[in-house]
């Protein structure tokens, strides 16, 4: 039902956004920008579960916790490289959306570095 409600108020902000944005555009972006840090702030406990039930899964799997985290702060990276170009883009803002994208491309990249190093390894010994 949290969706339901994000969604609500999504709709609700975007109709408050059309109509200020004819007279006051500053205001509608800042509605806009108040509305995705409330709907980042609803999702966190959502988000804290899911990293929670990934921990339990590598301990039980025994996957190093290294490899786990870096794993996650990929994905952390990833949403919130996208988070932050939607909300240039919703400013009018593309070009520095695209730079942002791109940064969080790059960082993808450098944390991936431990875990490609890892499977070539094992691609390595596993060639005889």
């Amino acid at each position: 039902m949290d969706i339901i409600q994000i969604i609500g108020i999504g709709f609700v902000v975007t109709l408050l956004s059309l109509i200020i944005r004819r007279e006051r555009p500053e205001i509608a972006l800042q509605l806009t920008l108040a509305l995705s840090a409330i709907i980042f702030l609803l999702i966190l406990a959502k988000i804290n579960t899911v990293l929670n039930l990934f921990r339990d899964l590598a301990e039980k799997a025994n996957i190093s916790q290294l490899y786990l985290n870096t794993i996650l702060k990929i994905i952390g990276i990833a949403y919130i490289a996208e988070f932050g170009a939607q909300v240039c883009r919703d400013a009018g803002e593309g070009a520095i959306a695209g730079k942002i994208e791109l940064a969080g491309k790059v960082m993808v990249m450098v944390m991936a570095i431990p875990i490609i190093v890892l499977v070539l390894d094992t691609v390595v010994r596993l060639i005889p």
